[in-house]
């Protein structure tokens, strides 16, 4: 086992982000492989034991991590985001967790053979499914917005409850059980819950406050959230324990309802720190576990409680509490299937099993155990699965991946409507109704909006579109808006048309590492390729054959081709981009634009020639 400090931190950090590169390279649920690497380089192989390394450190530190975790999911917490689906998400939330709770104990009593005091207490915590779980399946999945926004509305929301009930479980089961004890424990754990949500809303405003009047420069912003996030969370943790995870919830969600211009720059910021931390923490807790802890995993009251847990408690504690409101049956089998327990289920589970076994309840040695089969399953269960039981309920926005086309003009038309033939789905964006006209004539699909507006992403469902291009008749308004949304389709997904000399903005300095990658080269951008519609070019559609090459195509090709994207036979797009050599295969398909024959010539010269003999 490694004695460094630094050494352990250094594998912790290489297996975390490890894990996630692994997971996106070959399309795995990123926490399995986090889960599968800690438990390798821990009770496996015994290359490190972080709880024991990092000793009082430990706990404090994780649940710092977690506090950042679940204020960052809770920043996505928009209002606007669940119009329509108030009913359900409320429903879910209330009388769903409620539902879960008790089904949850009762199984907890009579399958897994714990207390009553126990198995309330463990009810309680494993109603939670947490943002650290919920987030990395839906980024993998691509649900459609329905079945998403609910499952990541109940992941953050319900995240705090469920160790608020565990605490108040406990506080209620010591008050009936000891003697001369009163009802001052639980009153106060009532207000240190009430008190937990003011502070949230409180550092929110504050927040929301200082960065909308200047108080706070640009540069500060992340610095300063990220240390307001953690004085709130000990702040209202050190009244109370446990009540910081809703403190910080109250934060964010206030902060994501104020309206606040540079919430996105915040929300980025906290995304990549909670990327960082999700990798780190999974690779703590499953790293120190022990072989002994793994053994009593497959115990049959603890295999038994954990299928039950998965197969009738979850998704019958969903069909009750969505009962009339409005969802679907694929969508209520879908969300009552999906609920991965993650890292707060482990820290929650892991101190209430020190404090139940101080106690002596009977069955506290089960805590951990019975915590690692339940979060491990339903992490594999539901990673792998997710994605198959969505498509097979029609609950999938799985298919050829989109393009989203910012700018509406003859060109954009022309390109959206090749691509609907082709089956890629593709919208044209534009804040004009007027330029939205020749696509709605053409029978595009089409929004009309300004793309910039944080309005935007509340209207509309990005799932869809994997790949962003900009071909508006300014540079700069291109690359501004190359640069927002590199975060959301990542560098080599996002593209924008050459740079026009004579353009309406007179920049032509735009550094080409920022503003998205040029494409259609050596096209003098949207004027030239408008005008070479206009003057006769067609978007043609060329499929490739053992017989007929890619090489063959390049030789038979006009000089005058603009070559604008190959559609691989595994559904992905390759545009022909200044920076990436683009190559195509038999069974590809290449589209470009291409200039008119020679017969369209020779009819366009004599059309010519009689309009000049009738002038």
């Amino acid at each position: 086992m490694m004695d460094s400090l630094l050494l352990i931190l250094m594998l912790i950090a290489v297996l975390g982000v490890g894990s996630q590169w692994v997971a996106w390279k070959f399309r795995l649920p990123a926490i399995v492989v986090m889960s599968i690497a800690g438990l390798l380089a821990g009770p496996v192989f015994g290359l490190m034991n972080p709880e024991e390394a990092f000793g009082d450190l430990y706990r404090p530190f994780i649940s710092i991590a977690v506090a950042i975790i679940l204020f960052e999911g809770s920043l996505n917490l928009n209002f606007k985001e669940v119009k329509g689906l108030g009913k359900p998400v409320f429903r879910i939330v209330t009388w769903g967790a409620f539902l879960a709770w008790i089904l949850g104990s009762l199984t907890a009593h009579y399958v897994a053979g714990l207390s009553w005091a126990v198995a309330f207490v463990i009810g309680g915590i494993f109603i939670v499914t947490g943002p650290t779980v919920i987030l990395p399946l839906l980024r993998q999945s691509k649900l459609k917005p329905t079945p998403a926004k609910i499952l990541k509305w109940e992941g953050i929301v319900v995240d705090p409850f469920g160790a608020l009930i565990a605490v108040f479980a406990f506080e209620f089961i010591l008050f009936l059980l000891a003697d001369g004890r009163d009802a001052t424990a639980l009153l106060f754990f009532l207000l240190a819950s009430l008190f937990a949500v003011v502070l949230g809303v409180v550092f929110g405003k504050i927040t929301g406050w200082m960065f909308e009047s200047g108080h706070i420069p640009e540069f500060l912003k992340s610095p300063a959230v990220f240390a307001l996030v953690i004085a709130c969370f000990i702040i209202a943790d050190e009244v109370k324990h446990e009540t910081g995870l809703l403190a910080v919830t109250a934060m964010g969600m206030t902060l994501a309802n104020l309206g606040i211009s540079s919430i996105r720059d915040m929300r980025h910021f906290k995304e990549n720190i909670s990327m960082l931390l999700i990798s780190t923490v999974f690779i703590l807790l499953t790293s120190s576990l022990t072989i002994d802890t793994l053994m009593d995993v497959f115990q049959p009251a603890i295999i038994g409680y954990v299928l039950l847990m998965l197969f009738v408690v979850r998704p019958l504690s969903i069909f009750l509490s969505t009962i009339k409101s409005g969802l679907s049956l694929q969508e209520k089998t879908l969300v009552g299937w999906i609920a991965p327990r993650g890292i707060v289920a482990l820290t929650v589970a892991s101190y209430f099993a020190t404090i139940l076994a101080d106690e002596g309840f009977e069955g506290a040695s089960l805590v951990t155990p019975l915590t690692f089969a339940l979060v491990f399953s339903t992490v594999v269960v539901h990673g792998f699965s997710i994605g198959w039981l969505a498509k097979k309920l029609n609950l999938s926005a799985e298919g050829k991946p989109g393009v989203l086309i910012v700018g509406s003009n003859r060109f954009t038309n022309s390109l959206a409507k090749t691509m609907k033939e082709l089956g890629i789905p593709a919208v044209v964006v534009d804040s004009s109704w007027d330029r939205l006209n020749g696509a709605r004539k053409a029978g595009i699909q089409h929004n009309h909006c300004e793309i910039l507006s944080e309005q935007t992403e509340y209207t509309m469902d990005f799932t869809p579109y994997d790949y962003l291009l900009t071909a508006t008749e300014y540079d700069s308004y291109n690359a501004l808006v190359c640069s927002t949304f590199l975060p959301e389709f990542g560098r080599k997904n996002v593209f924008r048309l050459p740079k026009q000399n004579h353009s309406g903005d007179h920049l032509v300095d735009i550094d080409h590492t920022i503003g998205g990658r040029e494409v259609f080269t050596p096209t003098e951008g949207i004027e030239e390729l408008k005008y070479k519609l206009k003057s006769g070019y067609v978007l043609r559609k060329t499929s490739l054959t053992d017989r007929y090459l890619y090489q063959d195509y390049l030789k038979d090709r006009d000089k005058e081709t603009v070559l604008l994207f190959v559609l691989k036979q595994s559904k992905q797009i390759e545009f022909f981009a200044e920076d990436f050599e683009t190559t195509a295969t038999a069974g590809d398909t290449i589209v470009s634009l291409t200039p008119p024959s020679k017969e369209f010539h020779k009819i366009k010269e004599k059309l010519e020639e009689k309009r000049n003999e009738k002038s």
